[in-house]
C-alpha cells in the first residue's frame, strides 16, 4: 500500500504537467504572430463560419496589440461573430465598447447598423410570442432599441450604404410596435380593464398614428369608454373613427369574436 501511494501521486503530478503543457500550447497559438497575421487568421476562421475560434483570435489580437487599426477593427469583427452566433448580449457589449472607445471611427455607421441588426434578431422572437397571443408579458425593448439604432444611423449618416435597409427595417419595426400596443389594449379589454385598454389605444394613436392599427385602436377606445360610461369620450373617439374609416367594421361585435383582430399582417 505504501508503494502504491507514491505511484498515484506521481501519475497525478504527470497529469497536471501535461494539462499545463496543453493549456500553454493553446494559449501560445498566436505566439510570435504579428497583428496582421492574427487578424488574417481570424478573418479566415470567420469566413469558414467558425465564429467562436475567430472571436478568440480577435480577442488575442486586441489583448496583445491594443492600439492601432487592427485592434479597432477586431472589436467590430468580434461583434459580427457574436451576432452571427446569436450571442446578442456579448455582441451588444462589444459594440457599446467600440462606440465609446472610437466615437469618430469611420465605420461608426456600420457599428450602428450592426447594433440595429442584433436587436432586430431579438425582435423576431418577440413577434413569435405575439403570434401566440402572449401579448401582455412581452417587453418590446429589443424592437425599440433596434429602431433607435437604425434611426441614429440615418440621422447621422443619411448617405450611408446601410441607410436604405435601415429605413426598410424601421418601417417594419413601427408596425411591430403598433401591433404590440394593439395586443395589450385588447388584452386589457378582454379582462375588463377598460380604462387601461382605452389608454393603450390612445397611446397607439399618439405614437403610431400612420399605421393600420389605428382603426382597431379607435374601436377599442369607443368600446372601452362605452363600458366605463364615459359617453363624451366615446362619442369623440367614434366621430374620429367614422370620419377616417367610414366603412369600418371594428364597431361590430363580430369583428372582435372572429379572431381577425389579432393577425399580425
Amino acid at each position: 500500500m505504501n508503494k502504491i501511494l507514491p505511484r498515484i501521486a506521481a501519475f497525478a503530478v504527470a497529469a497536471l504537467l501535461l494539462a499545463g503543457c496543453a493549456s500553454t500550447q493553446e494559449q501560445d497559438e498566436t505566439k510570435g504572430w504579428s497583428a496582421e497575421k492574427i487578424y488574417n487568421e481570424a478573418k479566415s476562421e470567420q469566413t469558414a463560419h467558425n465564429w467562436d475560434h475567430s472571436t478568440k483570435l480577435f480577442e488575442a489580437l486586441e489583448a496583445r496589440y491594443p492600439y492601432g487599426r487592427f485592434a479597432q477593427q477586431a472589436l467590430l469583427e468580434m461583434a459580427y461573430n457574436q451576432y452571427k452566433n446569436l450571442d446578442s448580449q456579448p455582441a451588444l457589449a462589444s459594440l457599446d465598447r467600440f462606440m465609446k472607445q472610437y466615437p469618430a471611427h469611420p465605420s461608426m455607421d456600420y457599428a450602428l447598423y450592426l447594433k440595429g441588426l442584433v436587436n432586430f434578431n431579438d425582435t423576431q422572437g418577440f413577434l413569435s410570442a405575439l403570434a401566440k397571443q402572449d401579448m401582455a408579458e412581452r417587453d418590446p425593448k429589443s424592437a425599440r432599441d433596434s429602431f433607435d439604432a437604425f434611426k441614429e444611423l440615418i440621422d447621422r449618416y443619411p448617405d450611408s450604404k446601410y441607410a436604405e435597409d435601415s429605413r426598410t427595417r424601421m418601417a417594419y419595426l413601427v408596425g411591430a410596435l403598433a401591433n404590440h400596443e394593439l395586443y395589450v389594449a385588447k388584452y386589457y379589454y378582454r379582462r375588463g380593464a377598460y380604462l387601461a385598454a382605452a389608454n393603450r389605444g390612445k397611446g397607439l394613436l399618439e405614437n403610431f398614428g400612420n399605421t393600420k392599427q389605428v382603426e382597431p385602436a379607435l374601436g377599442i377606445m369607443v368600446r372601452s369608454y362605452d363600458k366605463l360610461g364615459l359617453t363624451e369620450l366615446r362619442d369623440d373617439a367614434k366621430r374620429v373613427l367614422l370620419k377616417n374609416y367610414p366603412n369600418t367594421v371594428v364597431l361590430e361585435d363580430s369583428y372582435w369574436t372572429t379572431g381577425s383582430w389579432w393577425k399580425l399582417w
